[in-house]
């Protein structure tokens, strides 16, 4: 009991003590430009110093290699008795050009890695490859998944959303949505491919499906078809969110066909890029808007094998390839225009960019491959007369050459009326799935 009586004015004393001390500190504050203590250090009087408030981190990108390059390809059906070779494949030839891939040494990474070394946030091996599926067969998650699985590759699926067991387009052959949220808990990437497979661009002929499955073919233009678009590019990217709880930031435009109006809005509706079937090797500077994907195709052999050397040929710490956009070489047929004749004159002038190396010069076209070309170095001229008829709805025309030492690229694409190119009807990847 006389213990407790005599720390009680101890702790008052000191507490007193202490008042006193804040105190006179406030009376006598730090003079203008005295540096503050340390942190941990003590003053003169013994005092722990102040904190300093510490300088945020700066927080620095990592140093990607801008060398690099990489190929995308695209696959849709896998059947083992082809019917429609312009969108099917066998699964023996699917695996033997999956291991293809791996003997060559070519690294398959996932789209979201791609995506991540576009943005520079991190490095993609100097060979390598990203795998893509459109539309959403069944095919794809019995037959393509387990292969992919086999090798260790990831995958991207793009989705039409009423192409999905159970919509307007979705019959026996389609994927479901159970198999898809299967393929996303496993790690497999979904992305959109719009509500209904069809061209996007306002005054083309579309199939509008109404009650009973009954389809209308008409031409939307103003505010229907703006409606009508959105349901396209937006509404499809917005029920995949939903029915999957995933973020969606890729969009592939069906067949390709797509204008500025359509790439607006989807870069307004959060899409962060865009891809077509014009395959190309993809650069650093590759706009986001326009990646080209290899379509391959069992009547197309030719086009994997095409792919495989070009990336093949790549290695890391080249020479960087400068992009020159298709407006400053005079294009002709110039890039998105549409022509009647299936058999056109494609031309370019690459005087503009400077004192180019005519033995470099290679012209490639979609569906075709390399294409011999004639380059004048006079008018700095690249030109190629098409003698086999261009079969495809749209055409990517590639130049590459050698400018002082670094390589040089350029593309563009037009289109061919379907009366020219001699076919007709839809491709089947857009009819329902039965």
């Amino acid at each position: 009991m006389m213990i407790r009586f005599a720390i009680v004015p101890l702790l008052l004393a000191l507490n007193f003590s202490m008042c006193k001390k804040q105190e006179a500190v406030s009376q006598n504050p730090q003079p203008p430009g005295a540096s503050s203590p340390a942190a941990g250090t003590t003053t003169a009087g013994g005092s722990p110093g102040a904190a300093p408030v510490a300088a945020s981190p700066k927080i620095k990108k990592p140093v990607v290699d801008q060398t690099a390059q990489t190929i995308i390809f695209c696959y849709h059906l896998l059947v083992d008795k082809i019917r429609y070779p312009g969108t099917e494949i066998t699964p023996a030839a699917f695996e033997a050009q999956m291991k293809q891939l791996k003997d060559a040494g070519i690294t398959v990474i996932s789209m979201q890695d791609l995506l991540a070394w576009k943005r520079g946030e991190k490095s993609i091996p100097p060979r390598c490859a990203v795998v893509t599926f459109d539309d959403g067969w069944k095919s794809q998650y019995e037959v393509a998944w387990p292969i992919m699985k086999k090798y260790g590759y990831p995958f991207t699926m793009f989705i039409y959303t009423e192409g999905v067991r159970g919509g307007a387009l979705g019959g026996g052959g389609a994927i479901t949505w159970e198999q898809l949220a299967d393929m996303r808990d496993n790690g497999v990437d979904i992305e959109a491919h719009s509500a209904t497979h069809q061209d996007l661009r306002e005054g083309h002929t579309i199939r509008l499906v109404g009650p009973g499955g009954k389809k209308t073919a008409t031409k939307l233009t103003g505010p229907q078809y703006e409606q009508w678009l959105q349901n396209e590019v937006v509404g499809s990217k917005q029920l995949l969110e939903q029915r999957l709880g995933i973020k969606v930031n890729c969009f592939a435009v069906p067949f390709g066909n797509y204008n500025d109006h359509v790439k607006e809005l989807a870069r307004k509706s959060g899409y962060e890029a865009m891809f077509t079937v014009y395959g190309q090797p993809i650069t650093f500077t590759s706009p986001m808007d326009a990646l080209g994907r290899y379509a391959i195709e069992a009547n197309k052999p030719k086009v994997f094998e095409d792919a495989v050397k070009m990336i093949g040929a790549s290695t890391s710490g080249g020479a960087p390839v400068a992009e020159v956009g298709a407006k400053d070489l005079s294009t002709q047929p110039a890039d998105g225009e549409t022509v009647r004749n299936a058999l056109p004159l494609i031309k370019a002038n690459l005087s503009g960019i400077g004192q180019i190396e005519p033995g470099s010069v290679q012209m490639r076209l979609s569906g075709l491959g390399v294409v011999p070309a004639t380059y004048d170095p006079k008018t700095g001229t690249v030109s190629y007369q098409v003698t086999q008829k261009l079969r495809d709805k749209s055409c990517s025309v590639f130049i590459t050459a050698k400018s002082q030492g670094k390589k040089v690229e350029a593309h563009w694409t037009f289109g061919i009326e379907g009366s020219a190119t001699g076919v007709t009807g839809t491709s089947p990847a857009a009819t329902p799935k039965k």
